[in-house]
């Protein structure tokens, strides 16, 4: 069964949409701060559709995640009452943020460097940020090297395989899909 060459091929036309760099930018912003699909998704395809731009769609990823990470600083510092319910005890994030205020105790603005290249949710970071009241030039200094390194490295990658890359995923994402499937399912019988 063909289900996943199908999407692939509707994701690497996307991919090559006029407005992709537009929507690239939007999820770059939005995953910084509330959204919970990181922008490697769109970054990728993109990169790898179109490799003479990887760079740009590298630069313009950065720089919409980090303006995406000053909101969540800003929602940290200025709203944490709308999003408390979702950090406090029994909240969906209440973990998540309670190992990011003891990381920063212990690693400060490194925390932000770490956090924006990894895959950690970067959304948790800058909000918690906000909440301790980080200096606000350290944070985004952290924020554009992590995620630009991230970012240059997903499209480097990308833009390095191009065509034949795109031509061999396109070959073998089938199989590869089907084996994700089957070992999300094992995962949960036997977790």
């Amino acid at each position: 069964m063909r289900l996943f060459s199908a999407l692939y091929d509707r994701v690497m036309s996307w991919s090559r949409h006029r407005h992709a760099p537009w929507y690239l930018g939007g999820l770059s912003f939005a995953e910084s701060s509330f959204f919970p699909i990181p922008p490697d998704v769109m970054l990728a395809p993109m990169s790898m559709a179109q490799p003479a731009k990887a760079w740009w769609f590298a630069l313009l990823t950065t720089l919409s995640s980090v303006a995406g990470g000053l909101l969540g600083y800003l929602i940290g510092a200025f709203a944490f009452e709308l999003i408390e319910p979702m950090v406090s005890p029994g909240g969906h994030y209440a973990d998540a943020f309670g190992q990011a205020q003891s990381w920063f105790d212990e690693w400060g603005v490194w925390v932000v460097f770490v956090a924006g290249f990894s895959p950690i949710p970067y959304k948790v970071f800058t909000i918690t940020a906000g909440v301790l009241a980080m200096p606000l030039l350290p944070f985004v200094l952290a924020s554009a090297v992590g995620r630009g390194c991230r970012f240059f490295l997903v499209a480097a990658l990308m833009a390095w395989g191009g065509e034949p890359m795109e031509r061999h995923l396109r070959e073998y994402v089938d199989l590869m899909g089907w084996v994700m499937i089957l070992l999300v399912v094992l995962v949960l019988i036997f977790h």
